[in-house]
């Protein structure tokens, strides 16, 4: 079980303490991490040294229907140990899990060269997709976990819990 304190103190390590002003905490704002599809490393030393956190988000449509997604990242390695595979293994390991439990189809802002090479994510549906702060199309990135298309047009945001 990761703690809060040391993913966000592995966070702030690895992208610093701005980064909550990034689009992607605006997509996910006010949603649990998912445990069943996040991961983290830890050293022999028991010091968390990984950390791959998943939102449950949404494609909200103009007539507001939601199509359900789930957004991977941020994939945090402690600086110390960058490049030494361990942000690779935590996401092969939430894209094993995420097809074993016929998830939404995954998403994240990020490399399409990086991903889409070792995973397959690729901004190919989705164009129409806008986010509700600045970001590049191309870093809009997007896997289908059962071979579904991928596609439609909308704002990407939180996923909305109904409570009774």
């Amino acid at each position: 079980m990761m703690s809060h304190d040391a993913v966000e103190r592995l966070l702030d390590a690895a992208f610093g303490p701005d980064r909550h002003g990034r689009t992607a905490y605006m997509i996910r704002d006010g949603m649990p991490w998912l445990p069943e599809l996040s991961f983290g490393m830890r050293d022999e030393d028991g010091r968390l040294i990984g950390s791959l956190q998943s939102w449950p988000v949404a494609l909200v449509h103009a007539d507001g229907g939601r199509t359900p997604l789930i957004m991977v990242g941020p994939v945090a390695v402690d600086p110390a140990v960058q490049g030494t595979g361990h942000g690779r293994a935590m996401m092969d390991a939430v894209v094993a899990a995420a097809r074993a439990q016929n998830s939404a189809p995954l998403m994240m802002i990020g490399d399409p060269e990086y991903y889409g090479r070792f995973w397959g994510f690729s901004a190919e549906g989705t164009g129409g997709w806008n986010c509700p702060g600045p970001f590049e199309p191309r870093r809009l990135l997007a896997l289908s976990v059962d071979g579904r298309p991928i596609g439609g047009t909308g704002m990407l945001g939180p996923r909305a819990i109904a409570r009774a």
